[in-house]
């Protein structure tokens, strides 16, 4: 991608943030209490609806469990039932503990430790070195809990600018990603409020099946 295009996607991806943000306004992403919660939200979002997470995350806060010791207190089969309403509640639960794991051998136990790293991507090689963390997980914690300027894209991000002939349907993770991060300046606050309102849209117009384009917000750049 040469100079000028980066420059003509950058203006284009600003239209569609301004034109969204005109419409929803500001998302207030992420929905939680603390940095852990964050953490523990954007593993359990792994292939679920946010509205499951938010039970599990209510359980968890009962519980006593949304916090690095409190965590570390339950049994995994304890954690798992807790989580059940997320889905995949066995495989999360380890995950969880995957991350707590490396929390307490490397940082003792400390997220101001782990986020003190001022080397971004050695931290994100470091996130995704922990087993059930991938690329959408890492950048999450990275963007949401560490306020990093880690673009996070989704399947609605996919969606969107593949129906908007922006990128291939079979983009990767990281070549969607790219589109965003080498056309705009990295600022925590605007990638933070792109993504909040991509996941919207994606939610109430552009939809797998039933898509409202007529009703979009960025109706006008189709």
């Amino acid at each position: 991608m040469n100079r000028a295009s980066k420059a003509s996607n950058g203006a284009l991806l600003m239209e569609y943030y301004n034109a969204l943000f005109e419409r929803f306004g500001p998302q207030m992403w992420w929905p939680a209490r603390t940095r852990f919660e964050v953490i523990v939200g954007a593993i359990l979002t792994q292939n679920t609806n946010w509205g499951n997470v938010e039970r599990a995350v209510r359980a968890l806060r009962g519980a006593g469990g949304l916090t690095p010791k409190g965590m570390n207190a339950l049994s995994v089969e304890a954690l798992a039932e807790l989580i059940r309403p997320s889905g995949y509640f066995n495989v999360k639960a380890r995950r969880l503990k995957n991350f707590l794991t490396h929390l307490n051998a490397m940082h003792g136990g400390s997220l101001n430790r782990l986020f003190g790293s001022n080397n971004q991507e050695r931290l994100r090689t470091e996130l995704l070195s922990i087993n059930g963390i991938g690329p959408e997980t890492a950048d999450s914690i990275l963007l949401y809990a560490g306020g990093r300027a880690e673009f996070v894209v989704d399947a609605y991000t996919r969606r969107i600018l593949s129906r908007h002939g922006l990128i291939e349907e079979t983009s990767t993770y990281g070549e969607l990603k790219e589109f965003f991060t080498s056309a705009l300046a990295p600022d925590a606050a605007l990638f933070n409020e792109y993504h909040a309102l991509i996941v919207v849209t994606g939610k109430e117009y552009c939809r797998p099946r039933a898509q409202k384009c007529e009703e979009c917000p960025l109706k006008l750049f189709l």
